[in-house]
């Protein structure tokens, strides 16, 4: 019964109340035509001509019956064709009331639909946009209007997340530009120093610079709000620039990349560029050595299909939603290796819900993984 609709529910319980009204009306019906006959019989039985027949019904026979002024009644097998109408006609009234209460209960639920609909399109970015219209039917207005706060509850603590994440890298990025310059000069100044002591200053620089990073990203997703999305955008030439930019790395790495298709879209041009830039370098730094990437870009009509495949070793299945959360690595020995805070597809998934699309893993095995992009063409919402 739980898994039954709301609108089944209603159909089924009107059903049951009309059809247990039907049936107690039947029933009396019944009862009173029955009574009737059975008094119409007594009532003839008393001074006219009466033929039982095989059934033990009582009925005139007009042809034994001299015509005259009077009436004369014939009752044969009525009771029975009486019960039977009856029932018949209960179970037609039944079946029709089912059917308009179906409908007529669909159409009474359908602000509920509507509320259903709204709260779908409900995302991080969207919250102050998507208030409920608290002028509806008093059985949601109670409803309409806790969603409605919910909504800003909701706001504000993700507005103060932000402004709370800014904030601390903000302030974190002077501590850390200045550790960085005074270890660059000491070792500058110190050139012959003991192995042990210039291992420790390299891992203090790379671990330095691996906070800047951080602290630069978490920055960077903390302003995202506030960034235009009304620039018209052409993938081709930029994939192309993002080639150029990550060569060192590809070659590095003996890794070949690709790319194919073209399309237009409006929104950010810097933060498309860093979406594609991350997946293109998670692509190349966890690729097999002399491996592929390819990126691909599909246009259709109201949106772009953007495709990153690579030749590395895949994403186990239990992990290809969580590989968009902040800080979440699948293989910790290696992100150590590579670097990076963790934070490069959390930033994609971000700037995708921005801009009104999504991110997802198409394909993942041991040939290799494909990572989706959706992003519509055009802007429905300003910052």
């Amino acid at each position: 019964m739980k898994r039954i609709s709301l609108q089944w529910r209603i159909t089924l319980m009107t059903v049951l109340l009309i059809g247990a009204t039907c049936v107690a009306m039947n029933l009396l019906l019944c009862f009173s035509g029955v009574y009737y006959m059975d008094t119409i019989v007594d009532g003839l039985q008393g001074g006219g001509t009466v033929i039982l027949n095989e059934e033990g019904t009582a009925s005139f026979d007009p042809q034994l019956v001299a015509p005259d002024d009077e009436l004369t009644i014939v009752v044969d097998g009525a009771q029975g064709r009486f019960r039977a109408t009856n029932w018949y006609i209960t179970a037609a009234v039944t079946l029709l009331s089912g059917i308009l209460a179906y409908f007529v209960s669909g159409r009474a639920l359908k602000p509920l639909r509507s509320f259903a609909s709204q709260v779908e399109m409900v995302q991080m970015n969207n919250l102050a946009d998507m208030k409920i219209d608290e002028d509806v039917l008093p059985e949601f207005k109670q409803l309409s209007h806790s969603f409605n706060q919910m909504l800003e509850r909701l706001n504000t603590a993700f507005a103060a997340q932000r402004q709370f994440t800014g904030n601390a890298a903000h302030e974190l990025r002077t501590p850390l530009a200045l550790m960085q310059a005074q270890l660059e000069l000491f070792s500058a100044e110190h050139p012959a120093v003991l192995p042990q002591t210039a291992e420790f200053l390299t891992l203090l620089r790379e671990q330095t610079e691996r906070l800047t990073q951080m602290t630069r990203t978490l920055l960077e997703m903390s302003n995202l709000q506030q960034v235009a999305r009304n620039e018209r955008i052409q993938l081709a030439p930029m994939i192309e620039e993002i080639f150029t930019d990550l060569a060192p790395l590809s070659d590095k790495r003996g890794v070949t990349l690709t790319a194919e298709g073209d399309g237009i879209m409006t929104g950010s041009d810097a933060l498309i560029y860093r979406l594609i830039f991350n997946l293109t370098e998670n692509a190349v730094k966890y690729n097999r050595p002399g491996g592929s990437v390819r990126v691909s870009v599909t246009q259709e009509p109201e949106k772009l299909l953007l495709r990153v495949s690579d030749t590395g070793c895949g994403i186990p299945e239990e992990y290809q939603r969580s590989i968009f959360q902040p800080f979440f690595r699948v293989d910790k020995s290696r992100s150590r290796e590579y670097g990076g805070a963790g934070l490069g597809l959390a930033l994609v998934w971000e700037i995708a819900e921005l801009h009104g699309g999504s991110v997802w893993v198409e394909e993942s095995s041991e040939k290799g993984t494909t990572i989706a992009v959706g992003l519509p063409t055009q802007q429905s919402t300003k910052p």
